[in-house]
């Protein structure tokens, strides 16, 4: 969970999946060097880390309060594909969920090179959540 839109898309299927299921979701953010709060440019996420924190529980976690789903929310230190590879391993969820594209990357591109390199390296299944159809 990144903050961004697909980020937010692929965790409204993880609840529904979830609700489903009768699983538990564990909603991961990878603290990089910088991080994108609000519409303003990137800034250093050490030095915003509450901010970021509140964010992420707070903000993009929001579609999990009140949707009566299990889960859990970490914040781990570190680039996205190991971040999310290494708790894949520590979690052995039995999917995992992402969104085609993040906040960073290049626009042009079908799937942004987290999805892309997450899904070439899991050892489990990854559901790709598409952006949603333009009207």
């Amino acid at each position: 969970m990144d903050g961004s839109s697909s980020s937010r898309r692929a965790l409204e299927w993880a609840i529904l999946l979830a609700g489903r299921l009768d699983a538990e979701i564990v909603v991961v953010h990878a603290v990089g060097l910088l991080t994108h709060l609000g519409s303003g440019g990137p800034v250093p996420s050490q030095s915003h880390r509450e901010e970021l924190q509140r964010a992420f529980e707070t903000d993009w976690c929001a579609p999990l309060s009140g949707s009566g789903v299990a889960h859990r929310m970490r914040l781990v230190d570190g680039p996205p594909v190991p971040v999310l590879l290494g708790a894949a391993e520590e979690e052995q969820p039995d999917v995992i969920v992402l969104g085609t594209r993040g906040i960073g990357g290049f626009p042009g591109l079908l799937l942004g090179s987290t999805s892309l390199q997450v899904a070439e390296h899991a050892d489990r299944p990854v559901l790709i959540v598409p952006p949603p159809p333009e009207s």
